[in-house]
Protein backbone atom coordinates (compact mmCIF):
# COMPACT_ATOMS: atom_id res chain seq x y z
CA UNK A 1 0.00 0.00 0.00
CA UNK A 2 1.07 3.46 -0.84
CA UNK A 3 1.38 5.20 2.60
CA UNK A 4 3.20 8.85 2.29
CA UNK A 5 4.51 9.65 5.94
CA UNK A 6 1.56 12.26 6.59
CA UNK A 7 -0.78 9.56 6.18
CA UNK A 8 1.15 6.85 8.13
CA UNK A 9 0.05 4.98 11.63
CA UNK A 10 2.28 2.55 13.32
CA UNK A 11 0.21 2.10 16.59
CA UNK A 12 0.15 -1.59 17.07
CA UNK A 13 -2.48 -1.05 19.72
CA UNK A 14 -4.62 1.18 17.12
CA UNK A 15 -4.21 -0.72 14.17
CA UNK A 16 -5.42 -3.92 16.34
CA UNK A 17 -8.11 -1.85 17.57
CA UNK A 18 -9.44 -0.52 13.87
CA UNK A 19 -8.93 -4.28 12.85
CA UNK A 20 -11.58 -5.22 15.56
CA UNK A 21 -14.10 -2.63 15.09
CA UNK A 22 -13.79 -3.35 10.47
CA UNK A 23 -13.27 -6.80 11.16
CA UNK A 24 -15.06 -7.90 7.49
CA UNK A 25 -11.93 -8.18 6.21
CA UNK A 26 -10.76 -8.76 2.49
CA UNK A 27 -8.36 -11.93 2.49
CA UNK A 28 -5.79 -11.89 -0.69
CA UNK A 29 -3.54 -14.71 -1.57
CA UNK A 30 -1.53 -16.02 -4.36
CA UNK A 31 -1.53 -19.22 -5.84
CA UNK A 32 -0.62 -21.40 -8.89
CA UNK A 33 -4.01 -20.07 -10.64
CA UNK A 34 -3.13 -16.45 -9.72
CA UNK A 35 -4.57 -13.79 -7.28
CA UNK A 36 -7.39 -14.78 -5.27
CA UNK A 37 -9.70 -13.38 -2.66
CA UNK A 38 -12.41 -13.85 -0.26
CA UNK A 39 -14.75 -11.51 2.10
CA UNK A 40 -14.78 -12.61 5.43
CA UNK A 41 -14.34 -11.68 8.97
CA UNK A 42 -11.59 -11.54 10.74
CA UNK A 43 -10.52 -12.15 14.36
CA UNK A 44 -7.93 -10.45 15.96
CA UNK A 45 -5.72 -11.81 18.11
CA UNK A 46 -2.75 -10.29 20.40
CA UNK A 47 0.05 -13.04 21.52
CA UNK A 48 1.96 -12.18 25.00
CA UNK A 49 5.24 -10.94 23.19
CA UNK A 50 2.88 -8.28 21.10
CA UNK A 51 2.76 -9.64 17.73
CA UNK A 52 -0.61 -10.08 15.90
CA UNK A 53 -2.80 -12.91 14.95
CA UNK A 54 -5.32 -13.12 12.78
CA UNK A 55 -8.00 -15.76 12.99
CA UNK A 56 -10.87 -17.14 10.68
CA UNK A 57 -13.14 -19.50 8.48
CA UNK A 58 -14.10 -19.96 5.57
CA UNK A 59 -16.21 -22.93 2.95
CA UNK A 60 -14.57 -25.84 2.49
CA UNK A 61 -15.54 -25.31 -0.77
CA UNK A 62 -13.96 -22.29 -1.10
CA UNK A 63 -10.91 -23.17 -3.15
CA UNK A 64 -8.71 -20.32 -1.64
CA UNK A 65 -7.84 -22.02 1.37
CA UNK A 66 -5.79 -24.61 -1.29
CA UNK A 67 -4.75 -22.23 -3.24
CA UNK A 68 -2.51 -19.73 -1.19
CA UNK A 69 1.02 -20.57 -1.16
CA UNK A 70 2.94 -18.28 1.54
CA UNK A 71 1.77 -15.40 2.39
CA UNK A 72 -1.52 -13.73 2.40
CA UNK A 73 -2.91 -10.29 2.60
CA UNK A 74 -5.92 -9.25 4.97
CA UNK A 75 -7.14 -5.88 3.86
CA UNK A 76 -9.19 -3.89 6.45
CA UNK A 77 -11.26 -0.64 4.89
CA UNK A 78 -12.45 1.72 7.23
CA UNK A 79 -15.03 4.85 6.30
CA UNK A 80 -14.34 6.62 3.65
CA UNK A 81 -15.39 9.65 2.11
CA UNK A 82 -15.25 12.26 -1.30
CA UNK A 83 -13.78 15.42 -0.49
CA UNK A 84 -15.26 18.65 -2.75
CA UNK A 85 -12.91 21.20 -3.08
CA UNK A 86 -15.43 23.48 -2.87
CA UNK A 87 -15.54 22.87 0.62
CA UNK A 88 -11.99 24.86 0.90
CA UNK A 89 -13.66 27.93 -0.49
CA UNK A 90 -10.02 28.25 -2.10
CA UNK A 91 -8.90 28.72 -5.94
CA UNK A 92 -6.46 25.68 -6.81
CA UNK A 93 -8.11 23.15 -4.81
CA UNK A 94 -9.00 19.58 -6.32
CA UNK A 95 -11.15 16.46 -5.46
CA UNK A 96 -9.99 13.85 -3.22
CA UNK A 97 -11.15 11.07 -1.23
CA UNK A 98 -9.67 10.78 2.65
CA UNK A 99 -10.14 7.25 4.39
CA UNK A 100 -8.74 5.01 6.62
CA UNK A 101 -7.49 1.46 6.12
CA UNK A 102 -5.35 -1.21 7.67
CA UNK A 103 -3.09 -4.04 5.54
CA UNK A 104 -1.92 -7.14 7.27
CA UNK A 105 0.26 -9.51 5.74
CA UNK A 106 1.40 -13.00 7.01
CA UNK A 107 2.26 -16.75 6.27
CA UNK A 108 -1.26 -18.48 6.05
CA UNK A 109 -2.01 -21.63 8.21
CA UNK A 110 -4.79 -23.88 7.57
CA UNK A 111 -6.44 -25.50 10.95
CA UNK A 112 -8.58 -28.50 10.34
CA UNK A 113 -8.32 -29.70 13.89
CA UNK A 114 -11.61 -30.10 15.33
CA UNK A 115 -11.30 -28.85 18.49
CA UNK A 116 -8.66 -25.54 17.37
CA UNK A 117 -11.71 -25.22 14.66
CA UNK A 118 -14.49 -25.32 17.01
CA UNK A 119 -12.42 -22.53 18.90
CA UNK A 120 -12.55 -20.46 16.15
CA UNK A 121 -16.19 -21.02 16.07
CA UNK A 122 -16.76 -20.15 19.31
CA UNK A 123 -14.88 -17.28 19.55
CA UNK A 124 -16.54 -15.91 16.63
CA UNK A 125 -20.13 -16.46 17.85
CA UNK A 126 -19.16 -14.52 21.40
CA UNK A 127 -17.25 -11.64 19.60
CA UNK A 128 -20.44 -11.12 17.20
CA UNK A 129 -23.27 -12.01 19.52
CA UNK A 130 -22.01 -11.21 22.84
CA UNK A 131 -22.91 -7.43 22.47
CA UNK A 132 -26.25 -8.40 21.03
CA UNK A 133 -29.41 -7.79 23.77
CA UNK A 134 -30.35 -11.32 23.14
CA UNK A 135 -27.40 -12.95 21.76
CA UNK A 136 -27.61 -16.18 20.05
CA UNK A 137 -26.37 -19.57 21.86
CA UNK A 138 -23.62 -21.87 20.14
CA UNK A 139 -24.99 -25.18 20.79
CA UNK A 140 -21.52 -27.44 20.11
CA UNK A 141 -23.62 -30.96 21.32
CA UNK A 142 -26.16 -30.23 18.07
CA UNK A 143 -26.42 -32.59 15.65
CA UNK A 144 -26.09 -30.13 12.88
CA UNK A 145 -22.38 -29.42 14.62
CA UNK A 146 -20.45 -32.15 13.05
CA UNK A 147 -21.35 -31.64 9.10
CA UNK A 148 -20.67 -27.71 10.19
CA UNK A 149 -17.45 -28.74 11.14
CA UNK A 150 -16.92 -30.83 7.94
CA UNK A 151 -17.71 -28.01 5.93
CA UNK A 152 -15.59 -25.45 6.93
CA UNK A 153 -11.91 -24.65 6.92
CA UNK A 154 -10.13 -22.97 9.73
CA UNK A 155 -6.91 -20.75 9.45
CA UNK A 156 -4.48 -18.65 11.55
CA UNK A 157 -2.01 -15.98 9.78
CA UNK A 158 0.57 -14.84 12.23
CA UNK A 159 1.20 -10.60 11.23
CA UNK A 160 4.98 -10.26 9.96
CA UNK A 161 3.76 -6.53 8.86
CA UNK A 162 1.08 -4.17 9.44
CA UNK A 163 0.55 -1.12 7.21
CA UNK A 164 -1.98 1.89 8.44
CA UNK A 165 -3.06 4.63 6.27
CA UNK A 166 -5.09 7.82 7.31
CA UNK A 167 -5.39 9.65 4.76
CA UNK A 168 -7.50 12.11 6.47
CA UNK A 169 -5.54 15.79 5.03
CA UNK A 170 -2.97 15.97 7.44
CA UNK A 171 -1.24 17.97 4.05
CA UNK A 172 -3.57 20.40 4.59
CA UNK A 173 -3.48 23.48 7.06
CA UNK A 174 -5.42 23.11 9.45
CA UNK A 175 -7.65 25.58 8.80
CA UNK A 176 -8.29 24.03 5.87
CA UNK A 177 -8.74 20.70 7.62
CA UNK A 178 -11.25 21.99 10.04
CA UNK A 179 -13.66 23.19 6.93
CA UNK A 180 -13.63 19.37 5.77
CA UNK A 181 -14.56 18.34 9.20
CA UNK A 182 -17.45 20.99 9.27
CA UNK A 183 -18.91 19.86 5.94
CA UNK A 184 -18.32 15.89 6.61
CA UNK A 185 -20.33 16.31 9.55
CA UNK A 186 -23.25 18.27 7.71
CA UNK A 187 -23.46 15.01 5.11
CA UNK A 188 -26.47 12.82 5.19
CA UNK A 189 -24.21 9.08 5.30
CA UNK A 190 -22.39 7.72 7.81
CA UNK A 191 -19.52 7.68 6.12
CA UNK A 192 -18.45 11.24 5.99
CA UNK A 193 -19.74 11.51 9.48
CA UNK A 194 -17.46 9.19 10.97
CA UNK A 195 -14.22 10.15 8.26
CA UNK A 196 -14.92 13.90 9.92
CA UNK A 197 -14.82 11.76 13.36
CA UNK A 198 -11.75 10.57 12.61
CA UNK A 199 -10.04 13.93 10.56
CA UNK A 200 -11.00 15.72 14.38
CA UNK A 201 -8.83 13.21 16.16
CA UNK A 202 -6.12 14.06 14.35
CA UNK A 203 -6.30 17.76 15.15
CA UNK A 204 -5.05 19.86 18.08
CA UNK A 205 -7.83 21.01 20.33
CA UNK A 206 -9.84 24.04 19.87
CA UNK A 207 -8.65 26.67 22.29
Amino acid sequence: MYVPSAFAEHDPARLRAFMRRHSFATLVGHGAGGMVASHLPLLVDETPDGATVLLGHMARANPQWRAIEGEAMAVFAGPHAYISPTWYDEPGTVPTWNYAAVHAYGPFRVVEDRDDLLEILRRSVSAYEGPRPFPWAFDESGPHVGPMLKAIVGFRIEVSRLEGKWKLGQNHPEARRRKVVRALEAQPDDDSRAVARLMAETLPPDD
